[in-house]
């Protein structure tokens, strides 16, 4: 991720701060995450001083619009697929280090980077479900369905950050760089066969797994919100006992004047 964590300035290049911001706790429990978390910092301890977290973050998004545009010319080319897998191991490299660099460094931006790295997060899912809506392997349909699922579920977890101040980027020990390599997998399970048999009839492969995907996220969302909306409820419940506020009480926390229609609230 890119320059989510807080980290001291050098003292020739001081940075502004807002002082009231404070940074919400990463939560990363995936299968790989120890071992991901050592070879990154190898990799940053190793990249040449002209690169920085921002040609990273380029990097991972340019190799999945490379992806998509690959998954559209498997339409045609099956190696198409195999170009898939080398974008993928790219977006890896530039998406996962950038942020592990601005650390090692002490180059860390923590709003600008959770703000742009998100944002190119949400391109690089356009770009990849729309190639595989292009490419035949997967229905159009599904492939819409899993943008929408990834979206939303997007929501919930920045939603969470904001209002309680945890940042989880794993479920149930899976995380973007596993979800890497299970697509990685599939691509070259299609190459030796691209449908399966359920239920007395021929699915694309990669339509079953959309839908299983779709099924799962949507069923993470749910789960996350209602936790997390008791979670936040105990912390903030229904003041009771207190004296409430009548009309002829001054310094109301809302105006008792009425508004004229279409005025905003």
């Amino acid at each position: 991720m890119l320059n989510t964590h807080p980290a001291a300035q050098p003292s020739h290049n001081p940075v502004p701060r807002i002082s009231n911001f404070h940074e919400a706790k990463r939560i990363q429990q995936s299968v790989l995450a120890n071992l991901e978390k050592r070879t990154l910092i190898w990799l940053a301890a190793r990249t040449p001083a002209w690169i920085n977290s921002d040609h990273l973050t380029l990097l991972g998004l340019f190799s999945m619009a490379a992806a998509g545009a690959a998954y559209w010319w498997s339409a045609t080319n099956p190696l198409g697929l195999v170009l898939v897998v080398f974008c993928l191991a790219l977006n890896w490299f530039g998406d996962s280090l950038d942020g592990t660099l601005a650390r090692f460094r002490n180059h860390s931006r923590p709003r600008y980077g959770f703000y742009v790295d998100h944002v190119v997060d949400s391109f690089s899912a356009l770009f990849l479900l729309g190639g595989l809506a292009l490419s035949g392997y997967m229905s159009p349909a599904v492939a819409l369905g899993l943008l929408i699922a990834y979206l939303m579920l997007s929501v919930e977890i920045y939603l969470a950050t904001y209002a309680l101040g945890d940042f989880k980027i794993s479920y149930y020990k899976m995380g973007p760089t596993e979800l890497r390599i299970l697509l990685s997998l599939g691509n070259l399970a299609v190459l030796w066969k691209s449908t399966v048999h359920l239920f007395g009839r021929a699915h694309r492969l990669f339509d079953v797994a959309g839908t299983l995907g779709i099924s799962g996220m949507l069923l993470i969302m749910v789960i996350s919100a209602v936790r997390n909306s008791i979670r936040l409820y105990r912390e903030e419940p229904i003041p009771v006992g207190g004296t409430l506020p009548n009309s002829q009480q001054t310094g109301l926390p809302f105006s008792a004047t009425p508004r004229l229609r279409g005025e905003f609230l």
